[in-house]
């Protein structure tokens, strides 16, 4: 066994493998990043090399840099994680040239795997079924618009280098082709270093169920069963699941085998992911194989009780698989979330910032505990616009599906986190939505629910209010003081709205999204009362401050009891209760209607930090409302910015490959 291993990532994933490494009692090497100086999983390893530059080509994809790293720290072995160099072929003949052991398939499998396109050509002689599509050479965009006309509309255009749901599109009529395959290229390009694309029937209402295979070097293959992955958005998997719901054991075996014949098509060794795309009626077609550790291999873990990460060491190292096929079981179900520093209601765009809070539910780290937390940023950590904005991967077990549905519920309630957009309220809303929850699954579940899932939320009830209320009165200074309690021997010295007069009253404006609520605290010699436009309610409270800075606030109206955590950021009050997440701005009434909500600038600026990888327009050119004037990446994915109304284009304020910041002027349009 290796000694000493070097972890070629960063984030959670490193983070991941370093803990196993520990437990192995394997030394590990951490590489980083200008951005990733204080990392958590620089401090997660033994010793740490900086690489370079915070963009990935200056630092994570510097194959010479990383070897020159394994070299001089000893490491006999290169842990690639996913992403960056992971399913890279060249640097796995490099790490090879260098007597240095890559733990993974080797570089011709990579290879095999690495085009879509080939892959498909070799699942095809070793029987495994394709979806009817042309994976050949010819990328000529009028050659490749006729393939989709031949196989019918609608078509996915998909990268045949790609992974990770970038550079695909669907194109539902010939009229969309040309555009459509244009931006996918580009994406391409950008994500993966190939335009080369690949054209498929689009099947309606799939599922996406993959295997996981194991091969040791001996020849032995397994599968370690399926993982259900139908729950996506951009083609990015939002929920994993296993096994998959409704699966028949007949199913599962057939899926299997074909999954370890298209390992054994190109002599794969280590852990891989063989995806499925599935109909309705049970029919399975070959999408891609993944030649590295899934994202979503914890719920495999979970159901399984092994340590996907530990096989992957004794296997590079040269053991045989520690059991065979018919030795494998597993019990119970599990599900995962990414959650991600992301806006759900701003389609999904990336956020960045500094997490100024960050509370994780009661969880033990990297086992096989009922709640699994794996993440790669704590408390103060900024997320980036370089890397991908997961903040963590929260996985839980149940005895069945619907145990590990609610308590994926339950726990998703319990984090709490500040300073970015995320999308765990969304997150919350898909759980506990009635088509998830009966098992409905399809790779186009968010958008065929998404009038549900994205429905405006309630204004905020009387209790939601009245914790909002005790916030604010803690965030002043304030002490509750139960009735009970005897009176202070100074109360000079006691902050708990005590007067002369014993009454005391204030208004309290709390903006919720543009909405006003005036709510009056009083207290009299008998008691505090809250009143809102509705009624008016006896009111007591109690606020205590926590160690990682929010506040747990505690309410009773009338004798309803109600508790929750509040964060604050300026004179904006975040609230976490009853698994739900309340924003509220408290204002002044006399400047109430100059708050941040009122300040939009209109149309033309920045969603999100990034660069301007396309310009449609120039100073001088009329546009119509909808024309598409400019496209940006940020994480490597697109976002076009389209013409809010009718008008001429005054000046652009970038050129192509400008970096620009979230809320920058891009372009101005006179009407």
């Amino acid at each position: 066994m290796f000694t000493t291993i070097l972890i070629a990532n960063r984030g959670e994933i490193a983070c991941r493998i370093a803990a196993t490494a520990r437990r192995m009692g394997i030394r590990t090497v951490a590489v980083y990043s200008d951005a990733d100086a204080q990392a958590k999983h620089v401090a997660a390893c033994d010793t740490a090399i900086y690489l370079g530059g915070s963009e990935p080509k200056d630092s994570y994809l510097r194959a010479d840099l990383i070897l020159e790293a394994a070299k001089k720290t000893g490491a006999q072995a290169i842990h690639p994680g996913y992403g960056f160099l992971a399913e890279n072929d060249t640097f796995a003949r490099a790490c090879a040239q260098a007597g240095i052991t890559f733990i993974g398939p080797n570089a011709d499998a990579i290879a095999a795997m690495g085009s879509k396109s080939a892959a498909k050509t070799l699942m095809d002689k070793a029987g495994v079924p394709l979806v009817p599509g042309y994976h050949g050479e010819n990328q000529e965009a009028a050659f490749l618009k006729q393939q989709a006309d031949t196989i019918g509309y609608p078509v996915l255009i998909k990268a045949s280098a790609g992974g990770g749901g970038k550079g695909m599109r669907i194109v539902n009529s010939a009229a969309e082709f040309d555009e459509a395959l244009s931006s996918c290229q580009r994406e391409a390009k950008s994500s993966f270093g190939d335009d080369t694309v690949l054209i498929e029937r689009y099947i309606q209402k799939p599922r996406h169920i993959e295997i996981q295979i194991f091969a040791d070097q001996q020849g032995n293959t397994v599968y370690l069963f399926e993982r259900d992955c139908s729950i996506q958005r951009r083609y990015q998997k939002v929920i994993e699941e296993a096994p998959a719901p409704g699966l028949t054991a007949e199913r599962r075996q057939a899926m299997g085998e074909a999954a370890v014949a298209a390992a054994r098509a190109v002599n794969y060794v280590g852990a891989g992911t063989v995806e499925f795309i599935a109909e309705p009626d049970g029919r399975f077609y070959f999408m891609e194989m993944n030649t590295r550790l899934q994202v979503e291999h914890p719920v495999t873990e979970l159901i399984t009780g092994l340590d996907l990460v530990q096989w992957q060491l004794q296997v590079a190292a040269g053991q045989p698989l520690p059991l065979t096929q018919d030795q494998l079981q597993f019990s119970g179900h599990a599900m995962e979330v990414r959650i991600y520093a992301e806006n759900p209601d701003n389609d999904f765009l990336p956020s960045i910032g500094t997490l100024s809070l960050l509370q994780f539910p009661n969880h033990v780290e990297f086992s096989n505990g009922d709640v699994r937390v794996d993440g790669g940023v704590s408390q103060g950590d900024t997320i980036s616009p370089y890397y991908d904005p997961m903040i963590a991967k929260l996985i839980v077990k149940g005895d069945n599906r619907e145990q590990a549905r609610l308590r994926l519920a339950h726990a998703l309630a319990q984090i709490h986190s500040l300073g970015v957009a995320t999308n765990i309220d969304f997150l919350q809303r898909l759980i506990l939505d009635e088509s998830f929850a009966d098992a409905d699954l399809d790779t186009g579940l968010i958008e065929r629910r998404h009038d549900v899932l994205f429905a405006p939320k309630p204004p905020a009830s009387l209790a939601i209010k009245a914790l909002a209320v005790a916030a604010v009165l803690g965030k002043q200074g304030q002490t509750q003081h139960h009735l009970h309690q005897p009176p202070a021997a100074d109360p000079w010295d006691t902050p708990n709205a005590w007067r002369i007069s014993g009454h005391y009253q204030q208004t309290i404006t709390l903006n919720e999204g543009g909405q006003q609520h005036l709510v009056t605290v009083e207290k009299h010699p008998q008691g505090w009362t809250l009143t809102d436009d509705t009624r008016t309610v006896s009111f007591e409270w109690h606020t205590q401050l926590q160690q990682n800075g929010s506040t747990a606030v505690n309410s009773r109206c009338d004798g309803h009891a109600n508790q929750g955590y509040a964060g604050w950021q300026g004179d904006h009050l975040t609230l976490f209760t009853q698994g739900q997440t309340y924003r509220f701005e408290t204002v002044d009434p006399d400047r109430y209607g100059e708050s941040d909500a009122d300040q939009a600038t209109g149309g033309l600026i920045a969603p999100m930090p990034g660069k301007i990888i396309a310009i449609n327009v120039a100073p001088g050119d009329t546009v119509k409302q909808g024309d598409k004037l400019l496209v940006m990446e940020a994480m490597k994915m697109e976002h076009t910015i389209h013409a809010p109304t009718d008008g001429v284009v005054e000046e652009l304020f970038y050129d192509v490959g400008d970096q620009v910041s979230d809320g920058a002027e891009l372009i101005s349009i006179t009407d």
